[in-house]
């Protein structure tokens, strides 16, 4: 495999960009396993630059209604951790190339066993994890393993860390996530006001680059935050176009049909920011 895999892999997508990283978050299993690695393919086809890939999880606090109403489409299949870090493999077969991070809760990752999930993430592909729910100060032992398998656990920040920003932006690896909004996940008609100086506040303190996301859903949105940070992160907007999409995704005839509607679809955001 020539795939250049973990911190380096990020590190060198940032490095070669000219405009900001475009970051899609997808949920395994949704709206069928195998077609989760077909969508997989087309958005690298229509200009993602990293894949952000959900595991399924009955209790998402951070996911709002669409990515809940994925993840429970997903949880049919019986879609556990471990098929999603396989399911990476498999993309790596069909030739994805761009860096893939695992987006879980820390229940599923302390079930598995952190110290064998990052083994496998390491021989199926993957190049970093999220986990939203395990704050800085708890996550002592997951980081010291992501540092020693070369695969770094993306932080998150949010407008309300206040007087954690400094701190969470100074730990930061890969990159750091900025959360637009306050609440879950979702497309919104507007981003948060202060978005901007919130941005700008994490950029003094971050020697990662800073991507942002939560609510983005518009190619407007993403021309109005691409000067203020190196990646975007569009979760809820495309899942529902893939919800959308569904009966065409899973039938065969149709299949290409709600692939080209993904790719279009990415395509459109994308013009926001050139």
């Amino acid at each position: 495999m020539n795939h250049v895999i973990g911190k380096n892999a990020i590190e060198q997508k940032f490095a070669d960009r000219k405009d900001p990283l475009f970051i899609p978050f997808i949920t395994a299993g949704d709206p069928a396993p195998e077609t989760t690695i077909e969508i997989a393919i087309a958005l690298e086809a229509a200009g993602a630059d990293i894949l952000e890939l959900g595991v399924p999880y009955s209790d998402p606090l951070a996911d709002g209604p669409t990515i809940q109403r994925a993840s429970a489409r997903a949880l049919r299949h019986q879609i556990s951790i471990r098929d999603c870090v396989h399911m990476v493999g498999a993309m790596r077969e069909k030739g994805l190339t761009i860096p893939v991070i695992l987006f879980t809760y820390f229940n599923p990752v302390m079930q598995y066993g952190v110290e064998r999930l990052f083994e496998e993430m390491k021989v199926y592909g993957l190049d970093g994890i999220l986990i939203p729910d395990l704050p800085v100060e708890e996550s002592g032992q997951v980081k010291e393993l992501s540092q020693k398998a070369g695969l770094p656990l993306i932080s998150l920040v949010a407008p309300t860390s206040q007087k954690r920003i400094q701190k969470i932006a100074e730990q930061a690896d890969g990159f750091l996530y900025c959360v637009s909004s306050l609440g879950v996940t979702g497309a919104r008609s507007e981003l948060g006001e202060g978005v901007t100086s919130f941005l700008q506040e994490v950029r003094k303190h971050s020697r990662v680059p800073v991507a942002v996301g939560f609510g983005i859903s518009r190619p407007e949105q993403m021309g109005q935050l691409a000067p203020h940070c190196d990646g975007l992160i569009v979760g809820s907007a495309l899942v529902q176009v893939i919800e959308e999409a569904g009966e065409q995704l899973i039938n065969t005839n149709t299949k290409e049909k709600g692939l080209e509607m993904i790719k279009m679809f990415v395509q459109n955001l994308k013009s926001g920011v050139r």
